[in-house]
């Protein structure tokens, strides 16, 4: 029994600090392949330190912070944590980009009631390979260990980026006009949007799911974590003169194009001119929703969207598709009128 003068440990409290050191041991390498220039201190100290490159003659600092939303649940559910990093990411380097911005650097914040060095070593080794990717630094973050506070098993995640641009490249969607080109570039699936609803429809399909969505095992093709743009959208943006970019995350394709578009413009997409993949028909038909629920739930197949000059769109699909993406021409800007922001039809 525990008394009064019984010495207590911080251990005893719940909080294991070696732990937590095993797990900064482990994180070392995996950030130490995100170094890039500008990073003068990373993981270790009190705060980290980034030089803005030299080669921006009048830097603008474009920051992004976002989760993972309830898709960890099923990371929980299913033990698969080595792709939410890429997710925690995506949410905010992606965003960034929509100014135009280079992600420089990321910060992660990993929250659980007790420390497992394994669940969270495979989280942040996804996180890192999402800076890798995008060519963002990872240059600190924190660990909490909170009893109490998380349910065995679960933890919370959160990121932070910050990006640069030239103040006189940055995009705001002013010059967007009617006559311009919308091209959507793929999604690699949900990403990490709309998750309370696609539980739900696991919830509903019961035993009855299948077996494979689009080439994937089902589980795979659900938690198929966020493509990464940054690099090939960049690489395009120093060739055309892209007006406006949209990333296609909560509220899907018919509340996120809005947010770039100068007012008195709307987008027309037209339907059927990008295929829709196994995992949206297994989800719309699953949920019993409409197109319109579809498009504005999802990114439902499209997740990033760029607006370009109609004379210039053509070779801007080009470069990208040879970058990598798979790029669809999905509708035009027009007047708006007394019409929606945004019309699929």
């Amino acid at each position: 029994m525990t008394t009064s003068t019984t010495p207590l440990s911080y251990k005893d409290a719940g909080v294991d600090i070696d732990a937590g050191d095993a797990l900064v041991e482990r994180i070392k390498p995996l950030a130490k392949k995100t170094m890039r220039e500008g990073v003068l201190a990373g993981i270790g100290g009190f705060g980290a330190l980034f030089e803005v490159p030299k080669r921006y003659k009048e830097p603008v600092l474009v920051s992004g912070t976002d989760g993972v939303g309830t898709k960890l649940k099923l990371a929980f559910e299913w033990n698969m944590h080595d792709t939410v990093g890429i997710d925690l990411v995506g949410m905010s380097v992606n965003d960034v980009l929509v100014q135009g911005a280079e992600p420089l650097f990321f910060l992660d914040y990993f929250a659980c009631g007790k420390l497992d060095v394994d669940t969270a070593a495979a989280v942040v080794g996804g996180i890192a390979r999402g800076c890798e990717l995008s060519g963002c630094a990872l240059i600190g973050g924190e660990t909490a260990e909170m009893p109490g506070m998380y349910p065995a098993g679960e933890y919370d995640l959160a990121g932070f980026c910050v990006g640069a641009v030239e103040k006189s490249k940055i995009l705001t969607g002013q010059s967007v006009k009617p006559g311009d080109v919308v091209l959507g570039l793929a999604s690699h699936g949900v990403h990490s949007n709309g998750f309370s609803l696609v539980r739900k429809c696991i919830d509903r399909a019961g035993a009855d799911l299948p077996a494979t969505l689009d080439g994937l095992a089902f589980r795979e093709a659900i938690m198929k974590p966020t493509r990464l743009y940054v690099k090939n959208v960049l690489a395009a943006l120093a060739q055309h003169p892209i007006k406006a970019l949209a990333h296609i995350t909560g509220g899907g394709l018919l509340e996120n194009i809005p947010r770039v578009l100068p007012e008195g413009t709307a987008a027309h997409l037209e339907k059927g001119s990008w295929p829709q993949t196994e995992l949206f028909a297994w989800l719309q038909k699953t949920a019993g929703i409409d197109d319109v629920e579809m498009n504005r739930t999802f990114n439902n197949g499209i997740g990033m969207v760029v607006v370009i000059a109609a004379d210039e769109a053509t070779s801007c699909a080009a470069t990208l598709r040879e970058l990598g993406e798979t790029v669809f021409k999905i509708g035009a800007i027009a007047e708006r009128g007394a019409g929606a922001a945004v019309v699929v039809a």
